[in-house]
């Protein structure tokens, strides 16, 4: 139809003449100007944080839940298992820990103490040391101790050991062990009470310290260390995080943290910089990528096929009056401008004539 074709041709007009591409370009520019796109990204961003104080449903933190259980649960096992493959993983936070926190470490007064009585209640206690000691003491173990005796002492020792050997008395300590249990243990408590062996041994406990082993058993204990963490990762990290992903309560934890974000006035006073930061990268990016991204938005907002349907939309008489009105504006400026132009051409005839 006629208004078709005229729509078409107002289409052509304007995309070929007032919307073109660079004139696209650089209105997008100043729309997005920096301040502009900061001021959007902190309303934005204060429409958020009012969203989150007044949600009584608290579906906010129910998407955070939802986020932090994938996040431990798939993503970040994903992750671990793609990075734990490289030869280099986690070398330099390994060895950073290792350096200022293993290097360094070293038991104070009060821990050494307890971990001394902890140990000679727990594992050296006098109960363990004598079943240790009737485990040790088989025939087997006693006839090899009662010949090395035999075998390797000398001089009086060498008579001693031949005459009476250790066969005896060994199997006498054994029996004693099983037969008399408490008196046994008493004997036991007794020789670490003389020998000092709690005092001995939270003193070997207090100066325990890898500074005192050689350079090269220090990496050597380091490259171990980063190598058996390193494996662990790889064999059992993944298990571990999805285990931690499925034993917590990740409800709770969100509806904390959105308490915390709601009660929080660091966030509050922090808007203002990261919707500026935000706007700087949308700013680099433009400069890159302006050109590349209005040739895509141009197809996509289809801006001639909006013109297009706008005019097929309206009536033909609003058109023929809109059309009539835009004439007759033209007609009457150049009317205008005709008459100021033969007012000016006269007047200077007038002042040539008055002249000459």
């Amino acid at each position: 139809s006629n208004q078709g074709r005229l729509a078409q041709k107002i289409s052509d007009t304007i995309m070929g003449s007032l919307l073109t591409p660079s004139e696209l370009q650089n209105l997008t520019q100043k729309l997005l100007a920096r301040e502009r796109v900061q001021a959007a990204i902190a309303w934005i961003l204060k429409l958020a944080l009012e969203k989150i104080h007044s949600d009584p449903e608290q579906k906010t933190a129910r998407i955070l839940s939802d986020i932090l259980n994938d996040l431990f649960s798939e993503s970040l096992p994903r992750l671990i298992k793609v990075l734990a493959r490289r030869e280099d993983f986690l070398e330099v936070q390994l060895n950073q820990i290792f350096d200022q926190v293993l290097l360094d470490f070293q038991l104070t007064e009060t821990q050494a103490k307890n971990l001394a009585d902890w140990l000679l209640e727990s594992v050296l206690s006098p109960d363990n040391i004598r079943q240790a000691l009737i485990d040790f003491l088989t025939d087997r173990n006693i006839q090899v101790i009662d010949n090395g005796f035999r075998e390797k002492s000398s001089g009086t020792y060498w008579v001693v050991a031949n005459l009476f050997g250790l066969r005896n008395s060994l199997t006498r300590l054994r029996s004693f062990c099983l037969d008399e249990k408490e008196i046994a243990n008493a004997r036991i408590q007794e020789l670490i009470f003389s020998l000092q062996v709690r005092d001995r041994l939270k003193n070997w406990l207090r100066n325990l310290s890898l500074q005192k082993l050689p350079v090269g058993t220090v990496r050597q204990l380091r490259k171990t260390v980063r190598e058996a963490v390193r494996n662990y990762i790889q064999d059992k990290g993944i298990d571990l995080l999805q285990g931690i992903g499925e034993s917590v309560q990740w409800d709770e934890i969100s509806v904390i943290l959105i308490k915390r974000l709601q009660a929080s006035t660091v966030v509050d006073s922090s808007l203002d910089l990261v919707s500026e930061e935000l706007a700087l990268v949308l700013e680099r990016y433009l400069e890159a990528d302006l050109e590349k991204v209005v040739a895509q938005i141009i197809p996509i907002l289809a801006i001639d096929q909006v013109i297009i349907e706008r005019v097929n939309a309206t009536s033909p008489q609003e058109l023929e009056m809109a059309i009539q009105g835009i004439v007759k504006n033209e007609l009457q400026a150049i009317v205008n401008i005709g008459g100021f132009l033969g007012f000016f051409v006269g007047l200077l005839q007038t002042v040539i004539l008055l002249v000459q």
